[in-house]
């Protein structure tokens, strides 16, 4: 999966898309499981590897941290 978007990878399959739809989908604190229903079905994701790589993503930006097993948007 590629970072950014470039000419032959769109926006919303680059990591940085895929972050951003994770990240408007965590709108109140989520268990990860929580987090994945509600984002499984969207073909952007489609995979829990894309999903997983997303949050770790998120969580090396400082944009989201675990508390008590919960995800947590940072603000």
């Amino acid at each position: 999966m590629n970072l950014l978007p470039d000419k032959h990878v769109s926006l919303g399959t680059s990591l940085v898309g895929v972050g951003a739809i994770v990240l408007r989908k965590l709108d109140n604190p989520s268990t990860i499981t929580g987090l994945w229903d509600r984002c499984r079905t969207l073909p952007e994701i489609a995979t829990f590897a894309r999903f997983t790589l997303a949050l770790d993503f998120l969580y090396a930006m400082g944009a989201i941290t675990l508390k008590d097993d919960v995800l947590v948007r940072v603000r």
